[in-house]
């Protein structure tokens, strides 16, 4: 296949290190070399076997693979016979680490970001090291993979066509309901992650800021042996999770958009009220845009409402 004109230049092997190698089904694969840069790489959020050929190749031939927790990133590097040597990179490291790290990369070296589990920049300090790297006029590569918000939309049921991820809430109660309620009018479905231990009390919260009615799920240890979701509206996990405590391991919680409630006669009143305003000085049609861009409501019902109250007009004596 021929080479792309714009295709990034490759790294040389680094001195005093053989090929790049990675085992995979009992079979060692000999990876190609990258070029200067950050690599971002989603890793597994808990099967091991949910990583993808291109994470491991890029692992492989980083010249470090910069992680939130070593201990974690290790077993997953011994787990495919990766050898590249590691180096913590976390909440607590400083710009004296960032820059360390951008000087490697400006003398030509490749550097693998990864966090703990799934998706770097998700809930983790990565961002500002993408920063850095940008800033410093450095390639940034994004090598997607596992994420732990994506994968409970996935199981939750729930509406997928417009979601917000909120991350973390604030841990105070009375922060917490604070964001909530800031979130209540977010039309989409929720994303949050939550600690398991404060998951009782959250879920309480969520029910009496957002209303008790709203569908959610609560998805625990995905892609794990004890894998579970439980589906049901706020206040059924609320009442579920006051009795019978935290859950343990890793937790993502869904919600629901709020069901709008149907327009009332007061409502109706003002929708008949501009369109006929409307239409004593447009078509139909123009009216209907005009009514629909100032009240927020969908063209076609704005529409539908004033050829109703065009007929009328007709029909009256």
């Amino acid at each position: 296949m021929t080479q792309r004109d714009d295709a990034p230049s490759r790294r040389p092997e680094a001195p005093g290190r053989g090929p790049a190698v990675y085992t995979a089904f009992g079979l060692a694969a000999e990876a190609e070399p990258l070029a200067p840069g950050l690599h971002v790489v989603a890793t597994p959020i808990g099967n091991l076997k949910d990583v993808t050929f291109r994470a491991l190749a890029t692992l492989a031939a980083a010249d470090a693979v910069l992680a939130e927790d070593t201990r974690v990133t290790r077993t997953l590097l011994a787990h495919y016979g990766i050898t590249t040597p590691l180096v913590a990179y976390h909440e607590h490291s400083g710009e004296v680490v960032r820059e360390r790290m951008i000087a490697r990369m400006q003398a030509g070296e490749a550097l693998a970001l990864v966090s703990d589990a799934g998706t770097p920049l998700v809930s983790d300090p990565g961002f500002k090291l993408v920063q850095a790297a940008i800033a410093a006029g450095l390639a940034v590569t994004p090598v997607p993979g596992p994420s732990a918000a994506i994968t409970a939309l996935m199981a939750a049921g729930l509406p997928t066509d417009r979601f917000f991820f909120e991350g973390f809430l604030p841990q105070k109660a009375g922060a917490r309901r604070n964001r909530l309620a800031a979130l209540a009018g977010v039309p989409g479905t929720l994303v949050l992650f939550e600690a398991p231990h404060r998951l009782p009390e959250m879920l309480a919260d969520a029910a009496e800021v957002l209303g008790g009615s709203r569908r959610a799920a609560v998805a625990r240890e995905l892609t794990k042996l004890f894998e579970t979701v439980r589906r049901s509206d706020l206040a059924g996990l609320a009442a579920d999770y006051a009795a019978s405590g935290p859950p343990k391991g890793e937790v993502v919680v869904v919600i629901g958009a709020a069901v709008e409630a149907p327009p009332g006669p007061e409502a109706d009143a003002d929708l008949d009220a501009r369109l006929t305003a409307a239409l004593a000085r447009h078509s139909i049609k123009d009216a209907a845009a005009l009514v629909a861009d100032e009240t927020g409501q969908k063209r076609r019902d704005v529409y539908a409402r004033a050829l109703a109250l065009t007929r009328r007009a007709d029909e009256e004596p």
